[in-house]
């Protein structure tokens, strides 16, 4: 599969958070999303590995009981059934890879 760029075809996930599905194989889904500052992510846990690069933004992540200051260039790892929320402090642009393959995202496919 191969995606190329389009600055449309963006849906919307929850208020403040537009999502993007680019490409997915049969173990790995990536994702952009698009974050409004002053949104709260609530806490949540999930079955799937969650790897992230923000290309842009600040966002504040608790993971478990951890919390992490993301800025533009950084990158994070969520372990699987890990319970996390992320706040955003600027409006940001972050990539995520999702696995296995989130079903729920295939919706969102560019």
């Amino acid at each position: 599969m191969l995606y190329q760029k389009k600055e449309a075809d963006y849906h919307e996930l929850a208020e403040g958070m537009l999502i993007k599905t680019l490409v997915h194989g049969e173990k790995t889904l990536m994702t952009k999303f698009n974050l409004k500052e002053g949104q709260v992510h609530a806490s949540h846990r999930h079955p799937y590995e969650q790897t992230g690069f923000l290309i842009k933004g600040k966002v504040k992540f608790t993971i478990g009981d951890e919390v992490h200051i993301v800025e533009t260039g950084d990158a994070w790892s969520i372990l699987s059934d890990i319970e996390h929320q992320a706040e955003i402090i600027e409006d940001s642009i972050g990539i995520e890879v999702f696995s296995p393959v989130r079903e729920d995202y295939l919706a969102f496919k560019a």
